[in-house]
């Protein structure tokens, strides 16, 4: 992978669920201004709302130069056919801006075939993630392919899938970790593999209500899902941290808050620990609203008006 692959997604960009609860007028007039305040990257979660695929449509023919990741493209919600089929077909109508992030389980123990073709079952994580990535890569191509080929990331959190991720993709987008997780993510990654991290954020100086905010982030993640609370035990976050509501330590490691000087250092933290992007996501007391206010005056501090710190250097 180029150094110029990489710098087409810049060093910050934006992540959010925010769109799916959006028409669609309002998604296209967000993402273009998105585009216009100078960010790299758009990623877009996928939670029953639009389709990954129709999503990430809308968006790129919403914009111009952004690359468009999905993060992530749920495998339990459809079989590696089409989602190798309609990778090519964005990849195709929007040349290098689309990047597909994969994560998830499928939600069933047997095994499929349609017209023939195995789709892989329910299993281990790492092993049917890989299988998957198998069954994505034996599609045939009865129609244009396109150059360059879509990347890929994987969810990466546990050592194994980021080992996957470095070996079968383009890299990883850990979600929900703190900086420790891109120190320990780099080294089992090793140099090469792209490495870009979601951090969640609140824009506000108040730091009570700042915190607020961001311990019903954290709270929801840590009850709800398995993979997150495991990950942070990984951290060093135990008990205390975690049963009877989050810890100021646990929100804190996961969630930067206060002004935009205080957001870019978090940036920064994980730049110089390993990462080669950082997807902000911004989080308001109402996450079905988009945090319009808190992109715009995130924006001069973060993107290439104000550069960050230059890159890391790589082992040639």
């Amino acid at each position: 992978m180029t150094d110029s692959a990489r710098n087409e997604l810049g060093r910050v960009g934006i992540w959010t669920f925010a769109y799916e609860g959006q028409p669609v007028g309002r998604v296209r007039e967000s993402a273009a201004e998105i585009e216009e305040l100078g960010y790299g990257s758009l990623w877009f979660g996928e939670s029953f709302g639009r389709d990954t695929v129709g999503q990430a449509w809308l968006l790129l023919s919403a914009t111009r130069r952004i690359s468009v990741a999905s993060g992530i493209a749920n495998i339990a919600f459809r079989d590696p056919i089409a989602t190798a089929t309609a990778a090519r077909t964005l990849g195709e109508a929007f040349p290098g801006r689309y990047v597909l992030g994969l994560g998830g389980h499928r939600i069933d123990d047997t095994v499929h075939e349609l017209d023939g073709y195995p789709v892989p079952a329910r299993g281990r994580a790492v092993v049917t993630m890989r299988a998957y990535l198998d069954s994505m890569d034996a599609v045939p191509a009865h129609g244009p392919i396109p150059d360059p080929a879509p990347r890929r990331v994987l969810a990466a959190l546990g050592p194994k899938m980021l080992e996957l991720a470095a070996e079968r993709t383009w890299g990883a987008h850990p979600y929900f970790v703190p900086v420790e997780h891109t120190v320990r993510a780099r080294q089992i990654m090793g140099p090469d593999a792209f490495l870009a991290v979601e951090q969640a954020v609140v824009l506000d100086t108040d730091l009570g209500r700042a915190r607020e905010v961001a311990t019903a982030h954290v709270a929801g993640y840590v009850s709800q899902a398995p993979h997150q609370e495991a990950n942070v035990r990984r951290l060093g976050f135990g008990d205390k941290d975690i049963i009877g509501g989050p810890s100021r330590r646990l929100v804190d490691a996961i969630v930067a808050h206060g002004d935009a000087d205080a957001i870019r250092r978090r940036v920064e933290q994980h730049l110089d620990a390993g990462a080669d992007h950082v997807c902000l996501q911004a989080l308001t007391a109402d996450p079905s609203s988009l945090p319009e206010r808190e992109w715009r005056e995130l924006a001069p501090a973060l993107v290439p008006r104000q550069p960050l710190r230059a890159p890391r250097k790589r082992q040639p």
